[in-house]
C-alpha cells in the first residue's frame, strides 16, 4: 500500500503534536485522499527511522535510468506550508497536490515539511517567529540529507513549494545555511524553488539583497507564482502589522536576477470560480492546488524541459512580463 510522507519539526506533548518548535522527525502514514484526511493525521507514533524513510521516498522518486550511464533520476517536491495551518489542512492540501501531479502524469515523490504553525489567526507574529526558528532544519532535514543519501548512480533533484509564510521558511532556511560555514562549504542545490502567495516582501528578493543572495545562489531557478488580488497580502490587513508589500501580491522586484521569474496569476484569477473550488483556505490566497492550470505550469517548471518563457500556460505581454493562462 502507498503511504504519504511528512518531515515534522513539531514539538510533542501528551502523545500529540503541538504548534511549538521541537525535534526534527520522519512520518510515514497510509495515503488517503485529500478529502478523507480524519481531524488530525499526524501522530508522533507514525514516526520511522531517518535511513528507512529517505530509502522509501528515494525509491518512489525515482522515475527512470539514464541509458548512457544507467544512472538512476527522479525528482522529490517538498511542500512548505504557510502559518495558521492545522495538520488536517496541511495534509489535505498534501494529497490533493499529489493528486492533482499525479493525474497528469508526475511520477516522482511528494513530501512536506510540517514546521510548527498554529491553527488561530491572530498568531501570525508567533508563527512567522516558529518559522524562523525551524527554518534551518529544512536544509539539515531534508535538503541536503537527499544529497547525502544518494548514491553514486542515482540523482534525486529536490524541488521547494512554498505557500505563504512557506516562502518565508524557505528563504530562512537559505540564507541561515550560508552562515554556517560547514554548510556554506558544500555543494548543495534545489532545483526548482517555486513561490505562492508568498509572504516574504517583494524588496527583500532583490538581487542584491543579502537575505535572498542564498536561495538564488542555490537554486538553479526561482520562479513566484503573484496574484494582485490575494486580500489576505494587504497592507491594510491589520495581521501584517504595516509591513511592505508582498512578493505574493506585487511579484518579484525589477532587480531580481536572471534566474528568477515571476508569473502574474491576476488574470487567470479574475476567471475562477470559488464556489467550485477545494475548500482549502481564503480562497484568493490558496486557490493553487486544486487549480489544474497551475498544477500543468507547476509541472513544467518541476521538469525544466521547456524554457520559462515558452511553457504552454503562460502568455508574454508587450512589456515582457509573463501571465498565467488557461491550459
Amino acid at each position: 500500500m502507498a503511504s504519504d510522507y511528512v518531515i515534522c519539526v513539531r514539538d510533542v506533548a501528551k502523545g500529540k503534536f503541538i504548534a511549538e518548535p521541537g525535534e526534527t522527525r520522519y512520518l510515514e502514514l497510509p495515503e488517503a485522499t485529500w478529502d478523507k484526511t480524519p481531524g488530525n493525521p499526524l501522530k508522533p507514533a507514525q514516526e520511522i527511522e531517518r535511513k528507512d524513510w529517505f530509502r522509501k521516498v528515494m525509491a518512489e522518486a525515482v522515475v527512470g535510468t539514464n541509458p548512457a550511464d544507467a544512472t538512476e533520476f527522479g525528482d522529490v517536491l517538498v511542500f512548505v506550508h504557510g502559518y495558521n495551518n492545522d495538520q488536517k489542512i496541511v495534509m489535505q492540501r498534501h494529497r490533493l497536490l499529489k493528486a492533482n501531479l499525479r493525474s497528469i502524469g508526475y511520477e516522482g515523490s511528494v513530501i512536506s515539511f510540517d514546521w510548527p504553525s498554529d491553527d488561530k489567526t491572530l498568531n501570525y507574529v508567533e508563527d512567522r517567529s516558529d518559522a524562523k526558528a525551524t527554518a534551518l532544519a529544512l536544509v539539515d532535514d531534508a535538503i541536503t540529507a537527499f544529497v547525502s543519501y544518494q548514491q553514486t548512480n542515482c540523482k534525486i533533484s529536490v524541488h521547494l513549494l512554498g505557500h505563504s509564510t512557506g516562502a518565508y521558511v524557505i528563504r530562512e532556511a537559505f540564507d541561515d545555511a550560508d552562515d554556517r560555514k560547514n554548510l556554506a562549504a558544500e555543494n548543495w542545490t534545489a532545483s526548482q524553488v517555486m513561490l505562492i502567495g508568498g509572504d516574504v516582501s517583494s524588496g527583500s528578493m532583490s538581487e542584491g539583497n543579502a537575505g535572498a543572495e542564498s536561495i538564488y545562489r542555490h537554486s538553479i531557478r526561482l520562479t513566484n507564482y503573484s496574484n494582485p488580488f490575494d486580500s489576505v497580502l494587504k497592507l491594510s490587513n491589520v495581521k501584517r502589522l504595516g509591513l511592505a508589500p508582498r512578493v505574493g501580491r506585487v511579484g518579484l522586484p525589477a532587480d531580481a536576477p536572471s534566474t528568477a521569474v515571476n508569473v502574474d496569476c491576476g488574470d487567470l484569477f479574475q476567471t475562477l470560480n470559488e464556489k467550485a473550488a477545494p475548500p482549502l483556505g481564503t480562497f484568493c490566497h490558496s486557490w493553487h492546488i486544486g487549480n489544474m492550470t497551475f498544477i500543468h505550469d507547476l509541472l513544467e517548471t518541476i521538469y525544466g524541459d521547456t524554457d520559462r518563457t515558452r511553457i504552454k500556460t503562460r502568455v508574454m505581454k508587450p512589456d515582457g512580463s509573463l501571465s498565467l493562462a488557461g491550459v
